[in-house]
């Protein structure tokens, strides 16, 4: 018994010395202020409920004034992260992009889309980048775009907006913009199938952004399932279009017949998880910039009549000249995602040790860049609430850094362009046939991942005569 009680006392105390002696190292080098919050949940619950508060920047303003700090660690989606604020960490993280940083997701991210452009670095994923990135580049609209962007949406309009008096406007949105991406990505034509995508991909979108908690009835657990599923949907379409003597001019065939520039073609499991990832960049994030500002529009009559005049002057069938002919129109979306942007911040990890703002931060260390508090800084943006485009209007613009709607440097978002032309095709083929009203004028937005309105924005169609 006194053996037992001592080795009891030799473990407390071993342990007690361990603790002390990292605590003692992580004084030594200085380790950016911090708390890692509660076991295993760390600060997450605090950091989707700024989200669910419609002010994600909220977690991270607290924290930059406790500590008086513009970089802080936390504990959020089961792992330890070094937050990064402000125009210098994102000039430090955008500018040392396989250098010092490089792209990084947390587990739930990862799990579910696999081996992709987006969650792939170095080498390896700067082949994928340029094989997708020529169906998602300017080069292609003309080619393949423009015209279809303008029938589908055309179509949609007429089908689901025509002759109504109210429309939710966002999941609305949403069926249009998947929609749209499953006919240009893959050639998908069937809207039943189409439908049953859909279904899935919106239970796919609760879990990609999650508690990694793999428990039935969780967010992640139904995600992973969801997933599960489209990958099979997706991975039928890939071989039916492999075994097809009909190439069609898609991304599918392009990632189906193209080897890349050592002679190497992509795996059907990496097309499927490209293509998944491509359905999630390209119509999502988009949804939500037409829905807000769409939502921003209604708000201001006197900007939404200066919208309607640049637009009137442009005919039913668009051209490529046209869309340069849009520039206040791409202003009004560029203030409506500086204030809500449809990702509110991104992830990396340090490839080696890193010396920042007097801080150490370890080699390893997973990195955080919020998009969210950028744009809310009073001290970047004034009058940072109001909705003003001639923000993006008047020369030379936002500062360097401080717009990050897209993020920055090697990774900017690679469907920037894409989602520019899908954005601006809608609201000019909306404007030109209808005014709007808010039903519900105090809505509230939510982020949950991405800023979504809780009834999903219902608004009185008013047709012009």
């Amino acid at each position: 018994m006194d053996i037992a009680v001592f080795s009891i006392a030799a473990l407390v105390i071993i342990i007690i010395m361990v603790v002390l002696s990292r605590r003692s190292r992580n004084r030594a080098l200085n380790l950016p202020p911090g708390s890692y919050g509660w076991p295993v949940l760390g600060e997450t619950v605090e950091f989707f409920r700024a989200g669910v508060d419609g002010a994600p920047e909220k977690f991270v303003r607290k924290r930059v004034e406790k500590y008086n700090s513009q970089v802080f660690k936390s504990h959020i989606m089961g792992e330890k992260v070094v937050f990064m604020c402000g125009t210098a960490g994102n000039k430090f993280l955008f500018s040392n992009e396989n250098k010092m940083v490089t792209v990084w997701w947390p587990s739930s991210v990862r799990e579910l889309l696999g081996q992709c452009v987006s969650t792939t670095a170095g080498e390896e994923g700067c082949v994928m980048r340029k094989m997708v990135s020529y169906f998602v580049s300017p080069d292609a609209f003309t080619k393949l775009y423009i015209k279809r962007m303008d029938m589908v949406s055309q179509h949609h309009i007429k089908t689901h907006w025509q002759g109504k008096d109210e429309v939710e406007v966002f999941p609305t949105i949403k069926q249009y913009t998947f929609e749209l991406a499953c006919r240009l990505f893959m050639g998908l034509e069937d809207e039943e199938h189409i439908g049953k995508l859909a279904t899935m991909f919106n239970v796919f979108l609760k879990g990609i952004i999650s508690i990694p908690i793999n428990f039935p009835g969780t967010r992640f657990w139904k995600g992973k399932i969801a997933t599960r599923a489209i990958k099979e949907e997706l991975l039928k379409i890939v071989r039916a279009r492999r075994a097809s003597p009909d190439q069609k001019q898609d991304l599918l065939s392009h990632l189906l017949m193209t080897p890349d520039e050592k002679g190497k073609y992509m795996s059907e499991s990496v097309i499927v998880n490209n293509i998944l990832m491509l359905l999630f960049a390209g119509h999502d994030t988009s949804s939500v910039a037409i829905t807000m500002a769409m939502k921003c529009l209604a708000e201001r009559p006197d900007i939404y009549d200066k919208v309607f005049k640049e637009h009137e002057q442009i005919g039913e069938s668009v051209q490529w000249e046209d869309l340069q002919k849009m520039k206040y129109t791409w202003s009004v979306v560029c203030e409506a995602m500086r204030l809500a942007p449809p990702v509110i911040g991104a992830f990396r990890e340090a490839l080696t040790d890193i010396s920042y703002a007097g801080y150490h931060i370890p080699k390893g260390s997973k990195l955080y860049w919020s998009a969210s508090s950028t744009h809310m800084d009073p001290r970047l943006f004034a009058s940072n609430t109001k909705f003003d485009p001639s923000r993006f209007e008047e020369a030379p613009g936002p500062a360097p850094y401080t717009y990050v709607a897209f993020g920055g440097g090697p990774r900017m978002c690679l469907g920037k362009e894409f989602a520019r032309l899908e954005i601006l095709l809608f609201l000019h083929n909306v404007v030109k046939r209808y005014r709007w009203k808010l039903v519900n004028p105090d809505e509230k937005v939510v982020c949950d991942p991405m800023p979504t309105p809780v009834y999903g924005l219902p608004v009185h169609l008013q047709p012009h005569v």
